[in-house]
């Protein structure tokens, strides 16, 4: 069906390559996702056999360039998110913690020894890496890790534990970032390491096509040369968040997107009282409603993109992006759901599932209260986290 969603032609701001960037990754998710999607999500299954698929496209690394990933720019990155969202947010998770956590901290810290032995089999799908920076105890504070790695000799040995960690039990490579004596640093650890051990986080109500686990570090024994040289602080794996922060502003608009077209053509069929639901008023203000926030959300996205491609980008910037975004993108699939009655409620319609998976998406990378502090501390100066 026509998508209404573009009142303003927006469509008018993106280059030919960008749009064809687009309409290759829609269409993939038109064909190889949506057919498929329900089943993923009521079984809980991430379709391995997609990774291939996404490398094929340039969705791994897309936006790094060199060492084989495609150099591909923000723009065109932010249009894909959207793409993959727009089919499932786990789907574009898995892209996100791939290229923007995993590939991104190599890409930006890693010694070129590093990169140019793991970025090509990335970007081609052939290793998959996990981002280990969250703790049971230490989420929205990750300066309170408790896991540490000391140092013995020319190697490392790390002890602790990570919670929702994207990947972590079908990757190969995971980046795990560790309290030392000289402060938080990241490592490369092949995941067939003796004494680590991921455990998928089963019995979720949310992301149930995506895979999230706990990873146990147990005296993992490491060489000098796994520790990723150009990171120092807490500085190096924040520095990888907002990477993947930008690429949510813009997937969190494509499950808006979704729900308000499942919504809209699902109310010009649904008669009742002997008229289509699109007729009565309140319909057609909730509609409204949800094309102008999907439009505002748009415009934000892309605006933050123009300024990530021109090196001007700042942190609270991207922190207005995710909050509005996430916040207005999970209302509109909420009302969307809503609006089909007892039917949105089961996997024939999109929303509510959409809706599920935006309670993790508004989560990681920054709560709503983490980016609401980021932009209070810019306004005023004056942190208030503590």
């Amino acid at each position: 069906m026509l998508d209404t969603s573009d009142l303003l032609n927006l469509d008018s701001l993106f280059s030919a390559e960008e749009l064809n960037l687009r309409n290759d990754v829609r269409a993939f998710v038109d064909s190889s996702i949506r057919p498929h999607i329900a089943e993923w999500y009521e079984n809980a299954v991430f379709p391995q056999e997609i990774i291939r698929e996404l490398a094929r496209l340039g969705l791994l690394g897309m936006h790094l360039k060199g060492y084989g990933c495609p150099g591909r720019s923000a723009i065109e990155y932010g249009l894909a998110a959207m793409e993959l969202e727009a089919g499932d947010s786990g789907l574009r998770t898995f892209v996100s913690v791939q290229g923007s956590l995993a590939m991104s901290a190599i890409h930006k810290h890693g010694s070129e020894l590093q990169k140019n032995r793991l970025l090509p089999p990335m970007a081609a799908g052939e290793v998959v890496g996990c981002f280990g920076l969250t703790e049971p105890t230490a989420g929205s504070d990750p300066g309170g890790m408790q896991t540490f790695a000391r140092r013995e000799g020319d190697a490392w040995i790390l002890n602790g534990s990570k919670r929702w960690i994207g990947l972590a039990s079908i990757a190969q490579i995971a980046i795990i970032w560790a309290m030392t004596d000289d402060g938080v640093r990241g490592f490369i650890v092949p995941t067939d390491t003796p004494g680590f051990n991921a455990t998928p986080i089963e019995s979720k109500l949310s992301m149930r096509a995506s895979i999230q686990c706990d990873i146990e570090l147990n005296d993992v024994l490491l060489p000098a040369e796994s520790i990723l040289p150009g990171a120092r602080g807490l500085r190096g794996p924040f520095e990888c968040l907002n990477e993947a922060r930008y690429g949510i502003i813009w997937g969190a608009m494509g499950a808006a997107r979704d729900s308000y077209l499942t919504v809209l053509e699902y109310s010009q069929q649904r008669l009742q009282f002997d008229k289509p639901l699109a007729s009565y008023q309140l319909t057609q203000e909730k509609l409204v409603n949800m094309a102008l926030e999907i439009n505002k959300g748009m415009l934000l996205a892309l605006q933050i993109g123009r300024l990530k491609e021109s090196g001007q980008l700042k942190p609270h910037q991207i922190s207005m992006g995710k909050l509005n975004n996430c916040r207005e993108a999970i209302k509109i699939c909420r009302d969307a759901r809503a609006m089909l009655g007892g039917n949105g409620i089961t996997l024939d319609y999109a929303p509510f599932r959409h809706a599920n998976n935006l309670e993790s998406v508004r989560t990681y990378e920054g709560t709503d209260e983490i980016h609401t502090l980021i932009l209070g501390n810019h306004i005023t100066g004056i942190p208030a986290f503590r």
